[in-house]
């Protein structure tokens, strides 16, 4: 879900795309139950409002611990971009009974592993351990829920770390350039157009009274959702959790405002933009689209299998007469981003082969997207994406930390334990007429931003510039 999250570290397991790349070609007739391996979660609230999803995995003695907060860079005051990816970082920094920079270094001791991420709606924080670790690690996080201790050295220290990595994830990627700024025409009220990490200039002025009172008011057990997936019981988890979350008093205060309400637009933007660190010219189109929240029932289903017909993979539409076909680009592909509280997007991209004019690039999406829109998907092509996504989800019941995910995401944003263990069966209702139709309806340019990223050689374009000075005068 491209650059929809920033983490504390860029560490990504991807073990399972072997298996995900099988899986496209296979046919998969499980029944309900085998499709949802965790559908005897366990699933209440303590006093304080605290949320709690208990999800058992008996294979291992190992578990896996996930704090979610109903909070993030979508809830930020105005001009203080970058606060919540900042706390989150800061997060690391300490309480009374921790040493600053100690967390991190006692779950490492005690052979755990432990990160965070923040994104637009939610900020999440997750640790894997022997289940006999469990209960410290239960504790540590309910104490930094509410003693979090901030010296303003490690203030400045953390603010430093978070201005480099946007000059490494942003600043030095004309790619991530480009997206920055689409994402910013894109949303022209809602919040999801400010960068998660911040606009530089707003982040240089974080500091530590911001992050305290962004703190204060979000960071509380009933703003919060506890995820403990792996060799424990329903029983178990709610007796640690009442001994350590338990005894945190709730606020009320503590949830988020009502965010603005993006208009309709009225016309397709453009974005170009030419960087000489850029190596292919490319072409991207990101399109306003329901995400799961608020989609109509059953369209965010289609529009995920849509997407992975006409241009997930290389089997895709898109890959096939862009790339394979007419060999006028060196790839080609889309996605559909469909997590958010507020809103999803469409996505589609391609990069110019070389000798292809992007222009003609361009066309040729557009073609391929008219054609899908014109005759819609073939049965064959929608059972082979339901098959893929079917086997995928079967194979991500295999993972402690998906499973935790895979929950943690649903209920932050406002979906229910059948919601999320239906989506195998709600796949199954998707025909090919509901393919052509959210293609129809969603694939409209005037709900889209166009990017355009060409490499520029700074040396004739210095020439021409200087040349061109001299006719003027």
């Amino acid at each position: 879900m491209i650059h929809d999250l920033v983490s504390k570290s860029t560490v990504w397991r991807t073990a399972l795309l072997t298996i995900c790349a099988i899986a496209a070609v296979m046919t998969v007739s499980l029944p309900v139950d085998k499709l949802n391996a965790a559908s005897k979660v366990s699933h209440f609230k303590l006093k304080n409002g605290l949320e709690v999803v208990v999800i058992p995995d008996h294979r291992a003695p190992v578990v896996t611990h996930m704090v979610w907060y109903r909070v993030g860079a979508a809830d930020e005051p105005p001009g203080v971009s970058g606060i919540a990816h900042f706390l989150e970082h800061l997060m690391f920094k300490g309480t009374d009974k921790i040493a600053p920079g100690e967390f991190s270094k006692i779950i490492a001791r005690n052979g755990g592993e432990d990160n965070a991420f923040t994104g637009h709606d939610a900020t999440a924080y997750f640790q894997r351990v022997a289940k006999d670790r469990l209960p410290l690690v239960m504790e540590m996080e309910a104490d930094r829920m509410v003693n979090l201790k901030l010296l303003e050295k490690d203030v400045a220290t953390e603010r430093k770390v978070i201005l480099e990595e946007r000059r490494s994830r942003v600043e030095n990627d004309p790619s991530n350039i480009l997206g920055e700024q689409m994402h910013a025409a894109l949303y022209q009220s809602h919040p999801y157009g400010i960068p998660i990490l911040g606009w530089e200039h707003e982040m240089r002025a974080l500091d530590r009274k911001k992050a305290l009172d962004f703190y204060e008011r979000y960071y509380a057990p009933n703003n919060a959702i506890l995820i403990v997936a792996g060799d424990v019981t329903g029983d178990e988890v709610k007796k640690l959790a009442e001994q350590t979350y338990g005894k945190i008093k709730p606020s009320n205060d503590r949830v988020r405002d009502a965010r603005p309400i993006e208009p309709k637009h009225r016309a397709p933007i453009r974005v170009n933009l030419e960087d000489p660190r850029a190596g292919r010219a490319t072409v991207q189109r990101m399109y306003l689209a329901p995400s799961y929240s608020v989609a109509e029932p059953g369209e965010a289903e289609a529009l995920d299998l849509m997407v992975k017909v006409l241009a997930s993979g290389s089997t895709s539409r898109l890959y096939k007469n862009l790339v394979v076909d007419r060999k006028i680009a060196a790839s080609a592909g889309g996605w559909f981003s469909g997590t958010g509280l507020d809103s999803g997007r469409l996505g589609v991209y391609a990069v110019a082969s070389d000798g292809a004019d992007i222009a003609d690039v361009e066309k040729a999406v557009d073609e391929v997207i008219a054609d899908f829109i014109e005759n819609g998907a073939t049965q064959k092509e929608l059972d082979r994406a339901r098959n893929s996504y079917i086997a995928s989800h079967v194979y991500g019941g295999d993972s402690q930390s998906r499973l935790a995910r895979r929950y943690g995401w649903g209920l932050v944003n406002g979906r229910t334990i059948a919601d999320i263990e239906a989506w195998p069966e709600r796949l199954k209702k998707v025909t090919v007429e509901d393919l052509q139709h959210v293609a129809k309806k969603y694939f409209d340019k005037s709900q889209s931003v166009t990017g355009v990223l060409r490499p520029v050689d700074v040396k004739n374009a210095g020439s021409k510039k200087a040349k061109d000075g001299k006719k003027k005068s």
